[in-house]
């Protein structure tokens, strides 16, 4: 796994700093309501804006990327998320802080869904292994993006987009020197052409299954900064945790799980887990911060198992381009994430600070169902030696 060319390394470091930006903001939340006069729910929108975006977007970027190839569509996702992130610092007010986290989110959508693909392309050992090096990007960027928000932000709630910018300036120079050129498939995608991949049961199953699992792990990723108590460095070192779980369970504990008890065995356990996880966290809510944190820390080593399961499935179990494939899963899947920021701080403005997690645990029964109901595709498509 380790064994790979230097053009893997580069775009793994890229993704990193990439998913940086997705935790970025959870430190500074209460910062950001504060200093702009905002509601939790107005400041939710960051998540939601950004995540809708980059979930609409992904429908285009095969087209964009199958026309002018992998590197420069990665190039002009990495110069977007600069642009964006600079001018999210400068906002004046959370109405525009929202519009460039939009902004932000199809550069995130140009530069994801391509990296994914070109890392496959280029990767010693295949699929798979392209698979949990991404995941494990996804990990680390995840628990240094909370990390690089609380140190920067605990000094200026605006220094850590100027800090995302300068470290995606930086991908972008590593990339350009790095990454060789990649040319443009024989076969351009077109527009509709991700939303036709849906058409296959297994991958719409897949997806489906993603939305509600992406559900819960935005509502805890979004929703629990504001339940903390806690300064920005106490929730940075929170989702470092959260983070650094994802990434080391993803990586390491995920590919054996698999093969010790097979995908659907695997899959239905972590995820019920993590439904006892939003149970306890909806328990805990408003009454012990070091409950709170602790199930925080648990449930990230669940969302790493599931997060390699579900894109190694999604990679391989239709019969569709894997950028196609990739960007018609992904479409459903970050809707999860965009509903799940806004929702949850409407449902607990309005029903208490439990009831969040609550329903995050129902989607997860639901999740769950969806599981059961399309077993056999995971079964048939699960990787070689499981």
């Amino acid at each position: 796994m380790l064994r790979q060319p230097k053009a893997v390394w580069a775009t793994a470091l890229a993704a990193v700093f990439a998913f940086m930006g997705i935790g970025l903001v959870d430190p500074i939340l209460p910062a950001i309501a504060v200093n702009l006069q905002a509601s939790p729910s107005q400041v939710s929108l960051l998540f939601t804006s950004y995540f809708l975006v980059t979930a609409v977007a992904m429908l285009v970027t095969g087209f964009v990327s199958s026309r002018i190839g992998g590197k420069k569509t990665l190039m002009i996702g990495l110069v977007l998320i600069v642009v964006f992130a600079s001018l999210s610092g400068m906002s004046g007010n959370v109405a525009t802080l929202v519009g460039f986290r939009a902004g932000w989110g199809l550069g995130n959508a140009l530069f994801v869904a391509t990296a994914l693909a070109v890392m496959v392309g280029v990767a010693s050992g295949g699929t798979a292994t392209a698979v949990i090096l991404y995941e494990a990007a996804l990990g680390l960027g995840l628990s240094l993006g909370p990390l690089l928000g609380a140190l920067l932000g605990g000094w200026q709630w605006r220094a850590p987009f100027f800090g995302t910018a300068t470290l995606m300036a930086a991908a972008l120079i590593a990339l350009m020197i790095l990454l060789p050129k990649t040319p443009a498939p024989a076969r351009r995608t077109r527009l509709r052409d991700p939303l036709l991949a849906l058409g296959h049961p297994g991958l719409r199953t897949t997806a489906a299954r993603a939305l509600f699992y992406n559900y819960g792990f935005f509502t805890v990723l979004a929703f629990t900064p504001f339940i903390l108590g806690i300064n920005a460095y106490g929730i940075g070192a929170v989702f470092f945790g959260w983070g650094a779980a994802v990434a080391v369970f993803s990586v390491f504990v995920a590919p054996v799980l698999q093969r010790r008890f097979g995908p659907v065995p695997t899959l239905l356990g972590s995820l019920g887990a993590l439904l006892l996880v939003l149970v306890g966290l909806g328990l805990a809510a408003g009454h012990s911060v070091p409950a709170i944190v602790v199930l925080v820390i648990i449930g990230g080593a669940l969302l790493g198992i599931n997060n390699t399961l579900f894109t190694e499935l999604a990679m391989g179990v239709s019969d569709s381009p894997r950028p196609v494939a990739s960007a018609g899963y992904n479409f459903i899947r970050w809707m999860g994430g965009a509903l799940a920021p806004f929702a949850a701080t409407q449902i607990a403005e309005h029903l208490g600070v439990q009831m969040p997690f609550y329903v995050a645990a129902f989607a997860l029964l639901v999740g769950m169902g969806i599981v059961l109901a399309g077993r056999k595709y995971m079964v048939a498509h699960a990787p070689k030696g499981v």
